[in-house]
């Protein structure tokens, strides 16, 4: 199928699409792992946003739903160099083009995107138009990509968070925790899960009381899509619980819980999205490997007074932890879960939690 990607400077590239015909609009964003594009295709912190993979050969391995963080794709479109339409793997049920097919989702192939990704490092996230199909007019695209919507006007959390409340149970002695669900990635559950807590997991709607309903001994705000500042009614429950329940973050419920704290978040150039950004531990000075996913950041200077900074990226010193120990807060902007990406700081932030609680 012929396709084009259009974006607001004016740049259009030819390509080969695969997946679904059709249009996608969103940001164009590069994020950079070689492997776990399973996993990247259904984070919901991708709603909103056409996904460029730096890394050349994508789709080599298929298809099996087993690494999925959600219940379905959840990136407007899709961008490689090469898609394989051979995968092999034991696991693999079908292949990458047949999945972004039953998901509705165009793909591009086939294009430059070394040189989308430079010119993205170079002049910042643009907004963009992927158009799959026989009927492809150059101009009717480029229009689109101009005239969408900036991503900072959209709720982009009420559409992949929760609809109802679940739980998940632990064991008798499990500790409960309540979850703000604002585009969760499944490892998280997994991971808590797994350290025997009973979780909670409520829509990003939830009122103070339904919380507070189920005695939850911690509140933990997960990843999620799109501008922070939108997260109002997430930061009015932040505000409710401050000082007597311990609060946690990952990514996005960093950045909510660093705005109920009276800091500032701004958008960050390019954003940072991949599985290998160095983290450093400002007590000890070690660094971590990590996996990260977002395109806005909490201003350093802002958060001096409400918390200590505890981790910053050694790439760019933006702010990637920090803590309030006498509020019982403590937040990374990384992904400690992965999902995909490295492992280096799943133990030490989800013992924390424990630690918080005893």
């Amino acid at each position: 199928m012929k396709a084009i990607l259009a974006l607001e400077d004016g740049t259009v590239v030819e390509g080969r699409g695969f997946g679904a015909a059709g249009t996608a609009i969103g940001e164009l964003v590069f994020a950079t792992p070689f492997t776990g594009y399973e996993e990247a295709l259904t984070d919901p912190s991708y709603k909103g946003q056409i996904l460029m993979l730096t890394y050349p050969l994508i789709g080599n391995y298929g298809v099996s739903g087993a690494n999925f963080q959600s219940d379905g794709i959840k990136v407007e479109g899709f961008v490689v160099r090469e898609q394989c339409d051979a995968p092999s793997h034991y696991r693999s049920t079908r292949s990458l083009a047949a999945f972004l097919e039953a998901e509705a989702v165009p793909g591009i192939s086939e294009l430059d995107t070394r040189m989308l990704t430079r010119k993205i490092r170079e002049y910042g996230t643009m907004k963009a138009c992927l158009q799959v199909g026989s009927a492809v007019e150059t101009e009717a695209v480029l229009e689109r990509a101009r005239t969408q919507p900036d991503i900072s006007e959209r709720d982009l959390i009420a559409e992949v968070s929760c609809q109802h409340a679940y739980e998940i149970v632990g064991k008798a002695d499990a500790k409960r925790i309540a979850v703000l669900d604002l585009g969760i990635k499944r490892s998280i559950l997994k991971n808590l899960a797994k350290r025997n807590w009973h979780v909670f997991v409520f829509p990003a709607t939830a009122g103070e009381s339904e919380i507070r309903a189920v005695e939850p001994d911690a509140l933990l705000l997960s990843n999620g899509p799109g501008d922070p500042k939108r997260g109002e009614h997430a930061m009015r429950l932040v505000t409710s619980f401050l000082g007597e329940r311990p609060i946690f973050g990952i990514c996005l419920g960093l950045q909510i819980v660093a705005l109920a704290l009276g800091c500032d978040t701004y958008k960050l150039k390019f954003g940072h999205r991949g599985a290998n950004q160095p983290v450093k531990e400002l007590t000890s000075g070690r660094v971590y490997i990590t996996a990260q996913n977002h395109g806005f950041a909490v201003d350093h200077d802002s958060l001096m007074g409400h918390a200590e900074l505890t981790q910053i990226n050694a790439n760019d010193n933006t702010v990637e932890g920090f803590e309030n120990k006498y509020l019982g807060l403590k937040c990374v902007q990384y992904h400690p879960e992965a999902s995909p990406g490295p492992w280096d700081t799943e133990q030490s932030f989800f013992d924390t939690l424990n630690r918080y609680t005893t």
